[in-house]
């Protein structure tokens, strides 16, 4: 088994999400043993924004007369995609950031959406090219939604990632979700026992 491990938390230790990613790993290593894992913090190193220069190079591929900056984001670009492709299960940390995604883990997400690579469009639309392989989202938020009124209205995180991973052809999509989490410690303590009995249920 080949594990991509993805953190976005801009919050450190202090971050749920990140103790949830880092038990969803050792869960899957403890049935695997001999599993291999790639590691990306991309609070710590994030992709930067695509510029218009960016885009360019990034999304259009775009190869003649580059600087050397282009040449690095192209070949950043490149990395990312191929982590994707040659991970079988990849542990996504999400919290919800002012009802989306933390913005590193967007730039992540434009530069792995790549025309030929993870999609293609086709004459009936557009078709995945990155199915085969399993997704698990760790979803922390500081409210609650999941079954609310607001979660039609305002989750623009899981149900984006879900949109997203669809479009590239990965349907076998899991969410492990702590919410609650800034309403005070006994809130915080519930969500995080919650989502860790559902860790331990995880198949490996």
């Amino acid at each position: 088994m080949n594990i991509l491990h993805i953190d976005s938390s801009a919050l450190g230790d202090a971050s749920v999400s990140r103790q949830l990613t880092a038990g969803i790993v050792a869960q899957l290593r403890q049935g695997n043993p001999a599993a291999t894992l790639t590691y990306r913090d991309l609070a710590l190193s994030p992709p930067d924004h695509l510029s218009g220069e960016l885009m360019q190079v990034v999304k259009f591929q775009t190869i003649d007369g580059l600087t050397a900056r282009q040449q690095q984001e192209l070949a950043l670009t490149n990395q990312l995609v191929e982590e994707l492709l040659a991970a079988d299960t990849v542990v996504i940390g999400a919290p919800m950031y002012n009802f989306s995604v933390p913005t590193q883990l967007k730039a992540w997400i434009d530069r792995v959406a790549q025309p030929g690579r993870t999609f293609r469009y086709t004459a009936n639309g557009p078709e995945g090219l990155a199915g085969g392989r399993k997704v698990i989202i760790a979803s922390t938020r500081g409210g609650l939604y999941a079954g609310t009124a607001y979660e039609t209205a305002m989750d623009h995180q899981e149900a984006f990632l879900k949109a997203f991973l669809g479009f590239i052809g990965i349907s076998d999509v899991q969410v492990i979700r702590a919410e609650g989490v800034a309403m005070g410690p006994e809130a915080r303590d519930k969500a995080l026992a919650a989502a860790q009995g559902e860790i331990v249920k995880l198949a490996v």
